[in-house]
């Protein structure tokens, strides 16, 4: 993870003066478990360079944290190299002069002094879509250019890498370039390592002060930053405040939505969505295959996989007919909140207790063999392509299952969120498919065992792109 800045032109030699750091060595700490160096690779008056390149430790990333023991996570990420809020807390204190406009007295004139500046950094692992992150910067005056690297993999996988460069050109102050970058790169990371609290709020406030309120991604900003909605409501005062005090007439507060919680089970909404939709997607998901399941005919027995923190599996819980669900759930902290979903299920009239399972479809088990529904809600798109067919193969001729409902994003309606065509809608899918791809999927299950699939949308349709989420039934044949 890395930050160049370079400056060129008029007051370019001003740069090392106002990051207080002398060009001519090397600047090396160690911050919060993290090696943090700054070294000059060009020092004059007409071209000065510093780059900010940092290398935590890995093992360090995981210490402390209550949940690291429960979840594969902590040995499988990115939060080692990638350019994010993790990577803005180690070289705050490096940068500290710079952010806060604090330098010798003899060059503090030239913080408000504009000068031409170069940022690069990167790599930047962000669910955006290109041309959102060209607006983020484009609106602030920056030209902005994007680096992806090829991927080059041994089997059919993607070609390019999701990891973006960023590059940056533009005229403006050191420090609200540095306290641009401090608010937008955690947005575009879309992940805060840290607990959101009210100096979270505060420090917004002070690094977005004369260009944030006048941002057209502003509520983007804001809810992939703050996050949740009291958070951002508590912004939104605060701005209202200084408005009346400063003498003006605050706007009506921006109409943000509160965050989708997310589940391993099911796939995050696509971003740079201004409009929350009525009800989610997620809700619209689990109600189709609750109503799915409900209008079968066998659905005693059921086998949740992927199961997440037991949302679906619990709504299952009270489908008349239903006696057993099993939820099938690799992680354990998912588990761990599963089971508390499960305990308040219990003495409810009607309602069955789902049983939680660990286990995943790479592992067989023969407990879970001639149920009469298996479900993999927004699963299948978490599989890496090549190694799906064996998941299904297992599940047709192991499981046999009398009905399978499977559900996956359909690809095609990413162009009505703006989404571009390599973007896809949650960091962690490996592929996306559109409905001619995923129908012909399905016919070749449907031509290799005996069943049958119906194939229907989810969600709200379009007429040109079709519905956001598709949902196929396969039903077993009696021959089997």
């Amino acid at each position: 993870m890395h930050l160049i800045i370079r400056a060129t032109g008029a007051g370019a030699g001003m740069l090392s003066h106002l990051l207080a750091k002398n060009p001519n060595n090397l600047y090396d700490r160690t911050e919060k478990e993290a090696r943090v160096r700054i070294v000059f690779t060009a020092s004059s008056e007409e071209v000065t360079e510093a780059v900010i390149y940092v290398t935590p430790d890995p093992v360090e990333l995981v210490k402390g944290d209550s949940q690291a023991h429960n979840d594969i996570t902590q040995y499988i990420n990115d939060r080692e190299f990638v350019t994010s809020s993790l990577f803005c807390t180690y070289i705050r204190a490096a940068l500290g002069t710079a952010l806060n406009g604090k330098p010798k007295e003899a060059y503090v004139h030239w913080v408000k002094e504009p000068l031409q500046l170069e940022l690069s950094f990167g790599p930047v692992a962000s669910n955006l879509p290109d041309h959102t992150v060209e607006e983020l910067f484009g609106a602030l005056g920056y030209e902005v250019s994007l680096e992806r690297g090829d991927a080059e993999y041994t089997f059919a996988l993607k070609a390019r890498s999701s990891a973006r460069y960023i590059r940056l050109k533009g005229e403006q102050t050191l420090q609200t370039a540095l306290q641009q970058l401090f608010v937008l790169i955690p947005a575009l990371d879309d992940y805060k390592h840290y607990y959101i609290s009210d100096d979270e709020v505060d420090k917004i406030r002070r690094y977005g002060a004369g260009w944030l309120e006048q941002h057209p991604q502003r509520a983007l900003i804001l809810k992939r930053t703050l996050r949740f909605a009291g958070a951002i409501r508590q912004y939104e005062e605060m701005a209202a405040k200084e408005l009346r005090e400063a003498g003006g007439s605050p706007g009506a507060p921006a109409d943000i939505p509160v965050l989708e919680e997310s589940s391993p089970g099911g796939s995050a909404e696509p971003p740079g969505i201004q409009e929350a939709p009525k009800v989610r997607l997620n809700e619209l998901r689990y109600e189709a295959i609750a109503r799915t399941v409900g209008e079968l005919d066998a659905k005693a027995s059921i086998v949740d996989f992927g199961s997440g923190e037991g949302k679906l599996s619990a709504r299952l819980s009270s489908v008349p007919g239903v006696r057993e669900i099993r939820a099938v759930e690799p992680s354990a902290a998912s588990q761990l909140r599963a089971m508390e979903r499960f305990a308040k299920l219990e003495g409810r009239p009607g309602a069955v207790v789902p049983e939680p399972v660990t286990g995943s479809l790479f592992y067989f088990d023969e407990s879970l063999r001639g149920r009469d529904v298996m479900i993999l809600c927004e699963v299948i798109e978490h599989i890496d392509e090549h190694r799906l067919d064996r998941v299904m193969d297992t599940i047709f001729s192991q499981y046999g299952p009398k009905t399978l409902i499977v559900t996956t994003p359909n690809k095609d309606y990413n162009t009505v969120y703006g989404m571009e065509q390599e973007e896809i809608r949650h960091g962690d899918h490996r592929f996306e498919w559109g409905r001619e791809a995923f129908s012909a999927w399905c016919s070749r299950w449907t031509g290799a065992f005996p069943y049958t699939a119906e194939i229907n949308g989810i969600g709200e349709g379009s007429a040109e792109y079709g519905y956001p989420t598709q949902m196929a039934v396969f039903t077993r044949g009696e021959q089997l």
